[in-house]
């Protein structure tokens, strides 16, 4: 034990500097900590600037950070050399100039040493693995010690088993955004699947969080509280998408007080907030499995980085795994909320489905899911260049290249949300048509190209657009009680 606590005495003070200076911290701190004199420190960004400046040019466009970033090894996939630039370039001129350089690496240098400092709970001047791990438990992130030893080793640059404030800092310093544990533990996810040969995989239990079960649960709250909240719109929706003459919103609101008052436009509203929970667990869970099987299917490349196409596969076949599983619950809300009854009486869930069960046959249960398949894919694509257009664009033009906030985001995914669900929306009024239509119905329809056709041939191209104005009307509500409500569940969860 005795001889334990030497070695760990000795590797402690190899390259440690604890720093004693009292006061808030400054660049003298910084200094201490890296053992370095203001010259020295000088001559090392200048050092630094003239790797990317291979050219001599006496400036860095997006070409050069590019350039200088794959060479040393720092994932190109995730748009650092453009974010990069952007928080280097002060005047926005679109290239960077040594002073400009140098402010970045002064403020970035601050920044690492606070956090720093934050781990080093033993203020001895180095990170232990034990104090790294701390760090990432306390941010919500447990890893296994394999995947510990893997962060610590590639960050420790002399294998001595801890962490100096140089080499968290030669680690961190070209990472542009907000050194916050959670960002600097997906950047070590990242940079560490990219030397690790031409096998390279993602370890087994990245991305797993120690908190995602309550973060399930914060979300399945969430979303049955936005769903109830708005369950008048959706009901409004339905009625509209299913009616074959001319549709008008007023007739049919009135429609839907007088069956069945109030309550009425409640209808359904219990399946839909049933199907929240596990329907959110199968999308989770399948995504992750489905991220692991499309990196195992890359892994002669020489990184392992999922990338934005195959994010977008694994979230769309997430996606279709967890409709297809819940498809019958939303089959027999369709048919509660299109259900034409006399006095606002209404037959219950379990008499719905007897009904379908035997009148129809089991298969009747998964009517209209083609049409509701064929849509995630291209609402996921059409969510997500939007999501992240949009986001480009408020950095650029109203937030001065600044990381966007919570509220940007929502406001983000509101509007790449409506423009998804718009486009993909006449599949949605096929779909509903086909749940919702009864085998001995007149002029049933005979699969989803009839709906097709026929809508076309009788309402014409705004047939396909019925209900899409409460549809819409649903966004800002559902999107911004889901935000409020989900943040709260964090708070009493302990997620925060």
């Amino acid at each position: 034990m005795a001889a334990h606590a030497k070695n760990e005495k000795g590797r402690r003070s190899n390259g440690c500097n604890p720093v004693r200076k009292p006061g808030p911290v400054s660049m003298d701190h910084v200094l201490l900590a890296s053992g370095e004199t203001k010259e020295e420190r000088e001559q090392r960004i200048r050092g630094l600037f003239g790797f990317f400046d291979a050219a001599n040019a006496g400036y860095l466009g997006y070409s050069q950070i590019e350039t200088g970033l794959s060479a040393l090894h720092i994932p190109s996939g995730y748009k650092y050399a453009k974010d990069l630039l952007n928080v280097c370039d002060a005047n926005k001129d679109g290239r960077v100039d040594y002073q400009e350089f140098k402010r970045y690496m002064d403020d970035k240098e601050i920044e690492l040493y606070r956090i720093f400092q934050a781990i080093d709970v033993e203020h001895n001047g180095c990170i232990l693995p034990e104090e790294l791990y701390d760090a990432l438990l306390r941010a919500g992130i447990e890893i296994d010690d394999e995947e510990l030893a893997l962060f610590v080793e590639r960050v420790d640059k002399d294998n001595n088993g801890v962490i100096t404030f140089e080499e968290w800092r030669d680690f961190l310093l070209l990472y542009p955004h907000e050194a916050t544990m959670e960002n600097i533990y997906h950047y070590l996810e990242r940079a560490c699947l990219v030397d690790i040969g031409e096998q390279a995989v993602v370890p087994e239990g990245i991305s797993k969080h120690v908190h995602a079960g309550r973060y399930l649960i914060a979300g399945a709250v969430a979303g049955a509280a936005s769903r109830t909240a708005t369950a008048p719109l959706d009901r409004l929706k339905v009625v509209l998408q299913v009616q074959t003459t001319r549709s008008r919103i007023m007739p049919a609101i009135k429609s839907i007080w007088k069956e069945g008052g109030l309550t009425g436009f409640f209808r359904g509203n219990g399946l839909n907030v049933v199907k929240v929970a596990p329907e959110s667990a199968i999308r989770f869970y399948t995504y992750e499995m489905l991220k692991r099987v499309i990196v195992n299917a890359h892994g002669g490349e020489d990184k392992g980085e999922i990338g934005p196409m195959g994010r977008l596969l694994a979230g769309g076949l997430a996606g279709a795994v967890a409709q297809s599983a819940v498809y019958p619950m939303d089959l027999v809300k369709t048919r509660l909320q299109t259900h034409v009854s006399d006095g606002g009486k209404c037959p219950s869930i379990g008499q719905m489905t007897r009904d379908i069960w035997v009148q129809e046959g089991p298969r009747a249960f998964y009517r209209g899911v083609v049409p509701s398949l064929i849509g995630i894919i291209p609402y996921a694509g059409i969510d997500l260049a939007a999501y992240e257009t949009f986001k480009d664009l408020s950095k650029k033009y109203i937030l001065q290249d600044d990381e966007p906030g919570p509220l940007v985001q929502l406001v983000c995914g509101m509007t790449s949300g409506a423009l998804g669900a718009s486009c993909v929306y006449p599949l949605q009024v096929v779909r509903t048509r086909m749940q919702a239509q009864r085998p001995n119905a007149d002029a049933a329809y005979k699969g989803m190209s009839d709906v097709f056709r026929k809508t076309f041939k009788h309402e014409g191209v705004r047939g396909f657009y019925k209900g899409i104005f409460p549809n819409l009307l649903k966004v800002v509500p559902s999107a911004s009680i889901t935000y409020m409500v989900y943040e709260t569940m964090k708070k009493r969860l302990h997620l925060e």
